[in-house]
């Protein structure tokens, strides 16, 4: 899908210019992503999934003012043995598996390497459904609108493998939803996403904490109380 200026939405380019800090936390942070989302609200087919752990907070806020149904999304890259920051692939809930296979043929991964950070990827993915999602039903996202939400993207390689998983769960629109982010990342996300909101796209981008005030650790607790919070709510 080729970016154009419907599909990409966002508030400012260089904000630290006269707001170095945006965001008190991750909550104010989905507020206000909630507050441009609102063309979302009460539909019956729209979901709201968290990149767990930091997106929770903000998706929580942001599935409240919608009044939509809120869970997780894990995502676990495949990384390149030795080179694990380049994924060659990405393990998600529902059981896709997405492998890049220029990246496999350019560093010439074989089945085993594959096969090996394929089970540790799944072990860790296995983890954090028993910790998130106890109990709760595979997702059933065909037809669905999801908003895919972060506390923010740097290189984008995570959000880019969550939107290639929901691709095979055929979803009907993706809708990437991140307070900030580098302006080329955004770019390029929306060249894979149906539309993309962010509030701010940075130029000279450093790191995502760097745009709150508070940042601080997401701990799992803090994640399963919010998910147990937001069912209590949609209920």
């Amino acid at each position: 899908m080729k970016p154009t200026l419907q599909n990409v939405i966002w508030q400012s380019a260089e904000p630290w210019a006269e707001d170095p800090l945006p965001f008190r936390d991750r909550a104010e942070a989905g507020r206000s992503l909630a507050a441009r989302l609102m063309k979302y609200a009460n539909r019956q087919n729209v979901r709201v999934l968290a990149l767990p752990r930091g997106g929770v907070p903000v998706a929580f806020e942001i599935a409240e003012a919608l009044h939509a149904p809120l869970d997780v999304f894990l995502v676990r890259k495949l990384g390149v043995p030795g080179h694990e920051e380049l994924a060659m692939g990405a393990l998600a809930s529902g059981g896709v598996r997405v492998l890049d296979r220029s990246v496999m043929e350019t560093v010439g991964a074989s089945r085993e390497d594959i096969d090996a950070v394929t089970a540790k990827a799944q072990g860790e993915l296995e983890r954090q459904e028993r910790a998130f999602r106890p109990g709760r039903p595979e997702l059933d996202l065909h037809d669905q609108i999801v908003i895919l939400v972060d506390d923010g993207i740097a290189t984008g390689s995570t959000m880019r493998a969550a939107i290639l998983a929901l691709r095979q769960l055929r979803t009907s629109r993706i809708v990437v939803a991140v307070p900030v982010a580098p302006t080329t990342t955004v770019g390029s996300l929306a060249a894979e996403a149906d539309e993309v909101v962010c509030l701010h796209n940075i130029l000279r981008f450093s790191a995502v904490g760097v745009y709150y005030q508070d940042f601080s650790q997401v701990s799992d607790d803090q994640v399963k109380d919010l998910l147990l919070r937001a069912v209590a709510i949609w209920k």
